[in-house]
């Protein structure tokens, strides 16, 4: 006679849906595989443990309401205990042994937990207010204004992503910096390499196939990093200038300068997160405006709806798939019993597509209001540079609208397989110059 399933085993993630959320390449196609699983369980399993081969058991957490209630108790829901970052646990395995058994093999934010993230967040959070980032509009419709005409030269067609949508977060990430825009064809190469560690096609030709191959190539990228940036710090401090780079690299805590792993994990940071996350939401605001071409004229015909329509993209793409949280004790979440040590997947995706939050949720919408969504993260570690983010993209959209007419989808834009932080590998688009 078979016993009843315990409350615990009723928990249990279908196989093939915990594949769909979790494994990297689920996420080359979300529209059939990764939002259909999101969607099944909110549905039916909205906090259920996936048990998937090669990875740690995972508690996935779907719906808009649970994944505040984690964000707004980084005590309870810490970010240290184990990877923030999602990986194998050869990979995990593989990091542990450059850190003597730690995860903390990044002295980022997303690696640390109160206090010390409190500290290090208000060691340069002034730089990243409103108020501030709005000093350097100048500087970005500058740039703005050179991309838009390298657009305008390719003549009614070319990939929206490559060409353009992957190059201009970056030249204003290097011009916050103060650092040479000659340099970016190694900062994109390393991007893309960090965060498509799980892609085939964004694999180094130094690392090797194995179980913890992805984990190889994200420490290589992020040590490629630290050597380019190290050569700054040094000038930073005996010659600052009014940059980013010069503010993080002088930031002190309690009349002290940050370490070096501490300023060479800022830099990481926002030279990666500050560039990745925001040419996919230009890519995917590309993509819904093409689909969308009504919203399109509207938003040429008035300005001041850029802003509905950047939040709008960031929502709607969602380019942080997820983080990780583990619990300091046991709890409860959800109705389901949650022991201490155990790992919480954040699927952001999901909850921004949560139909008890967002009406026809699977369409974009610049007419949204409320849009609160979690494309920035909640509560501790929401993300610091979303200021610049925004302001850039508004500065973007209000050089871009004038002089397209149009946008159609010429093929199938593909993403970036990861589970992590997504780009574009494509997006090929035909354009009607105004």
């Amino acid at each position: 006679m078979t016993s009843a399933p315990t409350a615990q085993e009723a928990l249990r993630v279908p196989d093939d849906i915990g594949r769909a959320v979790v494994l990297p390449e689920s996420y080359g196609d979300e529209n059939n595989i990764t939002y259909p699983a999101f969607k099944w369980l909110r549905e039916n399993m909205p906090v259920g443990q996936a048990v998937v081969d090669e990875y740690d058991p995972l508690w996935l957490i779907t719906k808009f309401d649970d994944i505040m209630t984690v964000e707004k108790n980084p005590v309870l829901f810490n970010a240290t205990m184990n990877n923030p970052i999602l990986n194998t646990q050869a990979g995990d395995q593989f990091l542990r042994s450059l850190t003597g058994g730690s995860m903390r093999y990044l002295d980022a934010l997303p690696f640390m937990d109160p206090p010390e993230h409190t500290q290090i967040k208000s060691a340069t959070s002034n730089w990243f207010a409103p108020k501030n980032v709005a000093k350097y509009s100048e500087l970005i419709r500058d740039i703005a204004k050179e991309d838009v005409e390298k657009l305008l030269s390719y003549d009614g067609e070319c990939d929206w992503a490559t060409d353009f949508a992957l190059h201009y977060p970056l030249r204003v990430v290097l011009g916050l910096f103060g650092i040479p825009q000659d340099d970016l064809p190694l900062m994109l190469k390393l991007t893309q390499e960090f965060f498509g560690a799980n892609d085939p096609d964004e694999k180094r030709d130094d690392i090797d196939l194995s179980p913890e191959a992805a984990a190889r190539q994200f420490q290589a990228a992020f040590a490629d990093f630290f050597a380019y940036f190290n050569q700054f710090t040094e000038d930073r401090r005996k010659n600052p200038r009014d940059d980013l780079m010069s503010v993080l690299a002088n930031a002190k805590v309690d009349g002290e300068f940050l370490s070096e792993g501490v300023v060479n994990g800022s830099y990481l940071q926002v030279a990666t997160a500050g560039h990745d996350t925001t040419s996919s939401t230009i890519s995917g605001a590309a993509i819904a405006m093409a689909r969308h071409p009504d919203q399109w004229e509207r938003v040429r015909a008035d300005h001041s709806l850029i802003p509905k329509m950047v939040d709008e993209a960031v929502r709607w793409t969602s380019p942080v798939k997820h983080f990780m949280r583990s619990a300091s004790e046991d709890t409860e979440l959800g109705g389901a019993l949650i022991r201490k040590g155990e790992r919480l997947m954040l699927n952001y995706p999901s909850g921004n597509r949560d139909e008890q939050y967002f009406t026809d949720a699977n369409e974009f919408d610049m007419d949204r209001s409320p849009n609160k969504h979690l494309g920035f993260g909640f509560g501790a570690h929401m993300c610091i540079g979303q200021h610049i983010a925004k302001l850039e993209m508004n500065i973007l959209f209000e050089e871009l609208l004038p002089k397209i007419k149009k946008i159609e989808l010429a093929g199938e834009p593909k993403p970036v397989k990861t589970n992590f932080v997504s780009s574009f590998k494509t997006v090929p688009v035909k354009f009607t110059k105004a």
